[in-house]
């Protein structure tokens, strides 16, 4: 009989339950560490809170940080007050040249627009009819020399008879009035040969002053008659701005005040000139009066006609500070304030002011601010008295050191 060997019994495995045990060791060990993580942030985070609520609530106060727009430095310059006028530019000097003299003209040498000096000969008239008449007049002045020279040669003789006695007393009186006769037809021969000279000479036109041709008002070969334009000519050096000025602002306007104005074409351009004259009364069917402002215009930019635009200064202040007005405000007792920036703080400064200009949105500042001080100009109805505030990048702050601006924006500790 076979005996057969049978397998082992299978017995349960050991190694399975070796690494369980170390496993749980190591899950207890994290749960350990994260807890005590979590308790040592709690504990860190315990005392922070507390500092926090420590702190008084004036540090939380927040500073107001200003734009470029909410302030304004102060200036110190002259303040000007004007008065604004309009009228129309005429030159001070100009002349229309008339003929004296009646003839064709031979020749205009001179257009619009072409500048002329005076005594530059603009047109020429045909003279040979005038020569002849020199040459009459001459000939009648010949004539009545030679009846003086006669009427005074029969005086000679009959003063050297009447002494012998061969003529009367009224012979020689006879004599004597012829000479005086003859005398004075000299003397208007005389005069009627100097008109016909300067009537030749009037045969040439010459410019009476210095200028600039505007109008032309004959061609060669037309027949002038006797006090017929011939030109005209405007003198651009100096114009005058005649301008009409209320009758109730004319006691603000004064001879020598400096005017400021601009005209059509120089858009960019000031002008200048100052007031010269002020007409006494008014304008017909108006309550202006005309005020007249003499203007050098030595480039000749300015033109007759041209229609200008500008102020007179009437009133002018030394240099002082300047504020701007929409920087002024009143307090409840109605005295002018501004806010200006001093340490970083925002103040309620008094002021007194002076002379002011509406038009440019200035006044003068007589007493209460200095130049370079920061004034607020906005209307921030939630800044008060004592607020703090921060100027903003670029901007100078004249009234308070550096350092004082650094400790006025810290909050206080105490």
């Amino acid at each position: 009989m076979k005996l057969e060997t049978l397998p082992p019994l299978s017995q349960p495995t050991v190694r399975s339950a070796r690494w369980r045990k170390p496993a749980a060791a190591l899950v207890v060990i994290a749960l350990a560490g994260g807890g005590w993580t979590v308790l040592r942030g709690k504990q860190e985070a315990a005392p922070a809170a507390a500092s926090a609520s420590a702190t008084p609530a004036k540090e939380k106060k927040d500073i107001f940080e200003l734009s470029s727009g909410d302030i304004a430095a102060v200036d110190a310059r002259s303040l000007a007050v004007s008065l604004p006028l309009s009228g129309s530019l005429a030159p001070l000097s100009s002349a229309t040249i008339k003929s004296k003299v009646s003839g064709v003209v031979e020749a205009t040498t001179l257009q619009e627009g072409m500048a002329v000096s005076a005594g530059q000969v603009l047109a020429r008239i045909d003279q040979a009819d005038l020569r002849a008449r020199l040459q009459q007049q001459q000939a009648m002045l010949d004539e009545a020399q030679a009846r003086l020279a006669l009427a005074t040669k029969n005086e000679t003789n009959s003063q050297a008879l009447l002494k012998q006695k061969y003529i009367s007393q009224n012979a020689y009186d006879s004599t004597q009035n012829s000479v005086d006769l003859a005398r004075a037809s000299v003397k208007s021969a005389s005069a009627m040969v100097e008109l016909a000279r300067i009537a030749l000479n009037d045969g040439v036109i010459k410019a009476p002053i210095d200028g600039v041709i505007s109008k032309r008002h004959v061609q060669a070969g037309e027949k002038l008659a006797l006090d017929m334009p011939v030109y005209s000519i405007v003198n651009l050096a100096e114009l005058v701005l005649e301008a009409q000025v209320p009758a109730s602002e004319i006691p603000r306007v004064k001879v020598g005040q400096d005017v400021r104005f601009r005209v059509d074409g120089y858009a960019q351009r000031d002008f200048h000139g100052k007031v010269a004259r002020i007409n006494p009364s008014t304008e017909a069917g108006s309550r202006a009066m005309l005020v007249y402002i003499a203007v050098k215009n030595g480039d000749s930019a300015l033109r007759a006609g041209m229609f200008a635009k500008g102020s007179i200064v009437t009133d002018r202040s030394g240099v002082a500070p300047i504020v701007p007005l929409a920087a002024v405000r009143s307090d409840k007792d109605g005295k002018q304030i501004v806010y200006k920036v001093a340490a970083g703080k925002l103040v309620a400064q008094p002021v007194k002011l002076g002379l002011r200009n509406d038009d440019e949105g200035y006044a003068e500042v007589t007493e209460g601010l200095e130049q370079g001080a920061n004034v607020i100009v906005s209307r921030l109805d939630s800044l008060k008295p004592g607020a703090l505030v921060k100027l903003p990048a670029g901007a100078s702050a004249a009234e308070a050191p550096p350092s004082a601006q650094a400790k006025a924006a810290e909050p206080s500790k105490g």
